[in-house]
C-alpha cells in the first residue's frame, strides 16, 4: 500500500492551537491565519476508519480549491492559498454552528427519512409519491448542527435556529442565499462535465471584519453527492439504482457489513485491496467531478513534503 496521512503534529511559526477534525488537521497561527492540512482519514457515519486512504487528501483539497476559486465571484471564501497538495491557507474565521445542506434530489439521509413515512425534513415539506432519487420540484435547505467531536450531526428546522439564537435572522438568510447560488453553480460545472449534483452541504464563517465566507470544503465527494446524468431517467423509469459517484459507496459497503456507526457495531476490517479500491474511487471522482487527469504527490516523506511547501509559502507572505 501506498504512504497515508493520518495524523499530524507541525509546530509552525507563530502557532497558536490546533484543531483535529474527523478529516482535517487546522492550524491557528499568529495574524488570523489557519494552515488546513487534508489528511487521507476516511469518515462515515461520523466515525473515523482505521486506516487511511492514499491520495484522498490531496483529491478533496483540491477539488475544494478548483471549486471555490471557480465560484468566488459569486459567494467570498476564506481561502488565500494551497501552497501544497494536501495543504490550504486562509483567513481565519468564527465558523457558524450549522451545516447549510441542500438536496436536489430525494437521496441518502431525506430518501431514508422519507421511507420511515416522514414527509418533512428540517420543517421543510416534501411532496407525497416520490421515489427514491427522484428531483425536487426546487431544491430543499436542510441545515444540519454541527456536531461536537463523536456526535452526530442532527437535523434542525430554519425556526430553531432562529428561535435557539444559533443563527441571527440577518446572517441566516445571507447564509441562505449563498448556499442557493453555490448549489445553482454547482448544478452548472458539474452539469458541463455530464453529472448531476444531488446534494451538498456547506460551512460558513464570520471574518474579524465581520464578513461572512464559505470555508472547509466545497463540492467535493465527501461533502456532496453526483448522479451520472445520462441514462438517470431511464434508471429512474425502471426503478434501478442510479450510477453516482461520492462517498456513498463506502457508506453501503459497511452498511452491507452490518455498520452504520451505531452504539455496540464494530468497524468492519478494510483490507488493502478494498482500500486500493476506495483510492481509485476517489481517483474516479476527482477525474469525473473537475474533468482533468489527476497527478499524484510525491508520498515518499508526506509529512517533511507538506511542512516544507507550507514553511516556505508563510516566509514568502
Amino acid at each position: 500500500m501506498a504512504n497515508t496521512i493520518t495524523t499530524t503534529d507541525f509546530n509552525f511559526p507563530g502557532q497558536q492551537s490546533v484543531y483535529k477534525g474527523k478529516v482535517r488537521e487546522v492550524y491557528a497561527l499568529e495574524g488570523n491565519v489557519l494552515v488546513m492540512v487534508a489528511t487521507d482519514r476516511l469518515s462515515a457515519f461520523d466515525v473515523v476508519m482505521p486506516k487511511g486512504i492514499p491520495y484522498k487528501g490531496q483529491i478533496l483539497n483540491q477539488i475544494a480549491t478548483k471549486m471555490m476559486e471557480a465560484t468566488q465571484d459569486i459567494v467570498p471564501n476564506w481561502l488565500m492559498g494551497t501552497p501544497d497538495p494536501n495543504v490550504a491557507i486562509g483567513h481565519a474565521c468564527e465558523p457558524f454552528k450549522v451545516e447549510m445542506v441542500i438536496r436536489g434530489y430525494l437521496s441518502g439521509h431525506a430518501a431514508r427519512e422519507y421511507k420511515k413515512g416522514k414527509r418533512t425534513l428540517c420543517g421543510v415539506p416534501m411532496p407525497e409519491k416520490m421515489k427514491e432519487n427522484d428531483r425536487f420540484p426546487e431544491p430543499i435547505i436542510t441545515p444540519a448542527t454541527k456536531a461536537e467531536k463523536g456526535d452526530h450531526d442532527e437535523d434542525i428546522a430554519r425556526e430553531d435556529i432562529l428561535k435557539k439564537g444559533i443563527v441571527g435572522e440577518e446572517d441566516y438568510q445571507i447564509l441562505e442565499e449563498y448556499t442557493r447560488a453555490l448549489f445553482q453553480r454547482g448544478t452548472e460545472i458539474a452539469a458541463q462535465r455530464g453529472l448531476l449534483l444531488v446534494d451538498t452541504k456547506y460551512e460558513f464563517g464570520k471574518t474579524k471584519e465581520g464578513k461572512i465566507v464559505l470555508i472547509d470544503e466545497i463540492h467535493t465527494p465527501d461533502s456532496s453527492r453526483y448522479f451520472y446524468a445520462e441514462g438517470y431517467k431511464e434508471r429512474q423509469d425502471r426503478g434501478e439504482t442510479q450510477k453516482q459517484l461520492s462517498k456513498e459507496f463506502v457508506r453501503q459497503w459497511l452498511i452491507q457489513n452490518g455498520f452504520q456507526g451505531l452504539e455496540g457495531q464494530t468497524v468492519p476490517e478494510m483490507t488493502d485491496d478494498y482500500i486500493q479500491t476506495v483510492s481509485e474511487r476517489y481517483i474516479e471522482l476527482y477525474e469525473n467531478i473537475i474533468g482533468e487527469t489527476f497527478v499524484k504527490a510525491d508520498l515518499g516523506n508526506i509529512q517533511e513534503r507538506i511542512e516544507s511547501n507550507v514553511l516556505e509559502y508563510l516566509n514568502k507572505s
